[in-house]
């Protein structure tokens, strides 16, 4: 089947920009669907076709990308649009991170239709995905990976396959329990530092330059640890806190206890309880240094 149009489900912080890289780069036609009017509108002026519905969305792409906060979302919209009205010969691209077995089970489900089913969750940062340059980590056979991968290029840098379907989203969710691991101990590090009388930025400059720097460093802590800059409409606490409840699942899955993962999850809920669910995760810095005592 030749690509002629793509849909983009879901235009939200992320979702926007990487709609707007495909309808500028991709050379085909782009029709999207959002609940919001905002995005639609903004999109209109470079060409991207607005959808009445995830149904006619369906029956018009070739392609569909689903940028959609987590997996309870692409479950719905696959059971109740896409599985119903998609097919064969189409290809269903989730972008977000969702349940490796979730992924699956849809994989199976829409391949009973002749459809191919992909998880290519994104990384990296809002500012990425505006410039292009996200890290998309790769579910799905190799026919597959090379129709979608020109695609995938048009918004970011980095395109890896990690495996057959179910494998991007394990990468993925590794991928963010480790940062978010790694953002848990530089906030420990500077609440110390501080305390102790030491400049939290030259603490964080100076690791920059020593075995400790890191994307996290450099990124989460230099951009929101360090000045206390926790936005909302960000990557939000309640966000960051389903992601690790993904890698405690594999934990279970697979025999692994995970105590750092385990220890990340109550910080995050911790920030949640105190109010703090909506805004941008690293936020929960200042859990940590509130419940710690002088």
């Amino acid at each position: 089947m030749s690509i002629q149009t793509l849909g983009f489900i879901g235009l939200g912080t992320m979702g926007e920009p990487m709609c707007q890289h495909l309808a500028q780069k991709s050379g085909l036609k782009v029709i999207a669907y959002d609940r919001q009017a905002e995005p639609l509108q903004r999109l209109a002026t470079l060409g991207v076709s607005a959808c009445e519905s995830i149904d006619l969305l369906t029956r018009t792409a070739d392609v569909i990308f689903m940028a959609l906060p987590s997996g309870v979302q692409v479950e719905d919209v696959c059971n109740n649009h896409l599985l119903p009205k998609a097919r064969p010969g189409q290809i269903i691209v989730d972008l977000g991170t969702s349940p490796v077995t979730l992924t699956q089970l849809l994989a199976e489900r829409f391949q009973a239709k002749g459809v191919r089913y992909a998880d290519a969750p994104i990384a990296r940062t809002r500012q990425a995905a505006q410039e292009g340059r996200l890290s998309v980590m790769v579910g799905c056979d190799a026919n597959t990976y090379a129709t979608l991968e020109p695609l995938i290029s048009c918004f970011a840098s980095d395109v890896t396959r990690c495996g057959d379907v179910g494998a991007g989203q394990v990468v993925k969710i590794l991928n963010n329990m480790v940062l978010v691991e790694t953002v848990v101990a530089l906030s420990e590090a500077i609440t110390i530092a501080r305390r102790a009388g030491v400049d939290g930025e030259m603490l964080f400059k100076t690791l920059m330059k020593g075995s400790a720097d890191s994307f996290a460093l450099r990124n989460h802590g230099m951009k929101s640890v360090l000045p206390e800059n926790f936005p909302e409409r960000a990557f939000s606490t309640d966000y960051a806190r389903k992601d690790i409840s993904y890698a405690l699942a594999l934990g279970d899955q697979f025999g692994v206890p995970l105590p750092g993962a385990r220890t990340a999850d109550k910080l995050l809920a911790s920030a949640s309880e105190k109010g703090l669910g909506e805004y941008y995760w690293p936020v929960i810095s200042k859990v940590i240094a509130a419940d710690t005592t002088q």
